[in-house]
């Protein structure tokens, strides 16, 4: 069954989705531009690594390939494999504790290449939860953003999320739910942002590759589909839980109602 939305699917932003949809829908990208691609091209999927101290658990589900180093086992022995200490009076057994310990995250993302070369050309992005958070997540895509800014490649960036801090644009008219922001090199800082409201569909992007050669064309709706077909999330997907956080706006909440049923509880 195609998905009830006409665009993105916010139920996929829970954390319970939307690793494997990030997964997902960095390999959809990539089939779809590359048999627009000569010869003299080819896409890698790159991975950006960091360490984290994020101790939300639901976040932590909703990070992309996330690795943890620490295991519970030693935390969690019960209290009588402790050793008992000497019978001393002014002597008191230790408290079992826990250390924050930090976790790996693998964040993927691809990248157009000249294949003589390796010269990148193009970035594209999808952005994750983190990525729109305070913390290491947000200062690792940060410090990649502005290194592509100030480099001759093109960037991509794509947000599929509601949550969060938008990533800074100069000029964005109103607030949007979802953005995709297509930066050339060669027009910066002027760059083209398609604000896309929960009510509409995805659009098609133009993604540049080199100067005087034609752009590819990435329709993001229908990549949206095919996953959703693919991932079977109609049979996944409770519909009759609230659309996940954050809140949406009386607007939205009434369309949502009349899209999904008026049985759907807010």
């Amino acid at each position: 069954m195609p998905s009830p939305f006409p665009g993105m699917n916010p139920y996929l932003e829970q954390p319970t989705f939307w690793s494997s949809f990030h997964f997902r829908l960095i390999g959809a990208i990539a089939a779809a531009l590359e048999p627009q691609l000569s010869l003299q091209y080819y896409i890698e999927v790159e991975t950006r690594t960091y360490q984290s101290d994020e101790e939300d658990e639901e976040i932590l589900i909703g990070i992309p390939d996330a690795a943890v180093f620490s295991s519970q086992s030693s935390i969690d022995q019960p209290e009588s494999s402790l050793p008992i200490q000497a019978s001393v009076a002014t002597q008191n057994r230790p408290e079992r504790v826990a250390l924050p310990m930090p976790i790996v995250v693998h964040e993927r993302y691809l990248e157009v290449r000249d294949a003589k070369t390796d010269a990148v050309l193009t970035v594209i992005e999808v952005l994750s939860p983190k990525n729109k958070r305070g913390g290491e997540g947000r200062s690792a895509y940060d410090k990649k953003r502005r290194m592509v800014l100030e480099s001759a490649t093109h960037l991509v960036e794509i947000d599929l999320l509601r949550g969060g801090k938008a990533m800074p644009i100069v000029g964005q008219r109103s607030p949007s739910a979802y953005r995709i922001l297509v930066s050339r090199s060669d027009q910066r800082p002027a760059a083209d942002l398609y604000s896309v409201a929960l009510q509409e569909p995805l659009p098609t992007v133009l993604v540049p590759i080199k100067a005087g050669e034609p752009e590819l064309v990435l329709d993001l709706q229908a990549a949206m589909n095919r996953i959703y077909e693919e991932a079977r999330y109609s049979i996944r997907i409770d519909y009759q839980q609230p659309v996940p956080p954050p809140a949406l706006s009386i607007q939205e909440q009434q369309w949502v109602t009349t899209l999904l049923g008026s049985e759907l509880t807010f």
